[in-house]
């Protein structure tokens, strides 16, 4: 892997907006102070800290592939990226991923492998 410095969030990867729920009837926008100033969403040091986690998901799932692949000569590209999607699901949650950031991810492994599957 790269050094971490080295890795540029490219323009694909979600921008996630901060979760959050401020109850009342009036519109609220949710912002917090950071260094003087209101920022809403994600600073640039978040983004790149949730590229970096997401980057390292998807070469170990890329090497997880490989070694399936390797080991069960009778199995798919398609039926190993489902074992994968369905391991990243069960996941996503305990792996602290966004619904944006698993969908991204899951695009990236047979991207990366070069292995062309149709969609189900």
């Amino acid at each position: 892997m790269k050094d971490v410095k080295e890795l540029t969030v490219p323009s694909d990867f979600p921008r996630e907006t901060m979760p959050g729920a401020v109850t009342g009837v009036q519109p609220k926008l949710l912002a917090r102070l950071i260094d003087g100033e209101y920022v809403a969403g994600m600073t640039d040091a978040e983004l790149h800290e949730r590229y970096v986690m997401c980057h390292d998901l998807v070469e170990q799932l890329v090497a997880y592939c490989r070694r399936k692949a390797a080991e069960n000569g009778g199995w798919t590209h398609a039926q190993i990226l489902e074992r994968v999607r369905k391991g990243t699901l069960q996941k996503a949650r305990e792996w602290q991923l966004s619904d944006n950031e698993v969908k991204w991810l899951l695009g990236q492994v047979p991207k990366q492998l070069d292995w062309l599957v149709s969609a189900p």
